[in-house]
């Protein structure tokens, strides 16, 4: 029976860097056999293929491991053919570049720090977050403060002004990226007019309203489910639906 076994398993074509066999002098009528004979050969060719990879696996030279014999594979001999091109390299951003010319190397930040007003420690970042600006009642005046001007006021200002600019830096980025063919594949679904990497459709120039739009499509797709947890996106659907009452009341 083992006799059998190694002549049939020499038989095979097995390729171990892709963990793969075949037999290519096999055929099958399955014409002249019913469901239950299929099946049957199937397993039991299967069963074959499997016990052929797992010779040849025990042929390599393994070294032993806490968890059992380790095997380098070799190289794969066949080619499998990809339907998409391999992922473009991701274009630096004006802080990656800025970050390497100073020599700046990003380091993880921890997810709790210490709150100086409740003398805890808290979340960086998200609800009752710590060193919360909006938390605290009284804002500290300064001998350069205007005393005609809400601090309140101009901390919303300012706060409004950093999210601004931090979204058209992000539009920068997506444009750079769109140059290079490296935008994101969930902004590249949400965009009708953008063309799909890979594809053979023609590339055409994109546009800053294009990319806001397609921006503002993929920031609905949240966890929250549709980005119910986002702000903004309730005010620009909430105002989009006011817009359209009062045009058919006109």
């Amino acid at each position: 029976m083992e006799i059998e076994m190694e002549a049939k398993n020499s038989s095979f074509e097995v390729d171990l860097g892709n963990l793969m066999a075949l037999d290519s002098h096999h055929s099958y009528y399955p014409s002249q056999q019913s469901r239950v004979e299929l099946v049957k050969e199937c397993l039991q060719k299967g069963t074959e293929l499997v016990q052929a990879i797992a010779d040849s696996l025990f042929i390599l030279p393994s070294t032993q491991d806490v968890e059992g014999p380790l095997v380098q594979l070799p190289a794969p001999s066949t080619r499998l053919p990809r339907e998409k091109h391999l992922p473009r390299p991701k274009p630096p951003t004006k802080r990656d570049e800025f970050a390497k010319k100073k020599g700046i190397i990003n380091r993880n930040k921890d997810k709790q720090v210490y709150d100086d007003q409740s003398g805890t420690w808290k979340r960086r970042h998200g609800y009752d977050r710590a060193n919360d600006e909006e938390a605290i009642p009284i804002i500290e005046a300064k001998p350069t403060d205007d005393p005609d001007e809400d601090p309140f006021a101009k901390r919303k200002e300012n706060k409004r002004g950093r999210v601004d600019k931090n979204e058209k830096n992000r539009i920068q980025n997506l444009k750079n990226a769109a140059k290079f063919g490296a935008l994101p594949s969930h902004v590249q679904l949400a965009a009708t007019s953008l063309p799909i990497t890979g594809t053979h459709v023609p590339q055409k120039k994109v546009t800053k309203d294009e990319l806001g739009s397609v921006a503002g499509f993929a920031s609905t797709a949240t966890a929250s489910g549709w980005g119910s947890l986002t702000k903004n996106c309730q005010a620009k659907s909430l105002q989009n639906i006011k817009e359209r009452i009062e045009s058919s009341c006109r």
